[in-house]
């Protein structure tokens, strides 16, 4: 389930941020970066599972910064 929520949300990223650079009309520009977050976020959710804490803290602490740049910036 997880992955596919990570699969989802790249895509979803993926496709705002091309839209974006194509059109040039950056309005969506906050819920891309939000899609990114969860995206990042269920990265470190898999990676807790998988053991791998230093990756999970590196990943929690991006989903923290972007997060913390969507709410200041927007």
């Amino acid at each position: 389930m997880l992955k596919i929520l990570r699969i989802i949300s790249s895509f979803i990223t993926f496709a705002l941020a091309g839209y974006s650079l194509i059109t040039k009309n950056f309005e969506f520009m906050p819920y891309m970066l939000l899609f990114l977050c969860v995206s990042v976020f269920v990265t470190g959710v898999l990676e807790l599972k998988a053991k791998r804490k230093t990756r999970a803290i590196i990943s929690f602490l991006a989903v923290a910064f972007a997060f913390f740049v969507v709410i200041y910036a927007y």
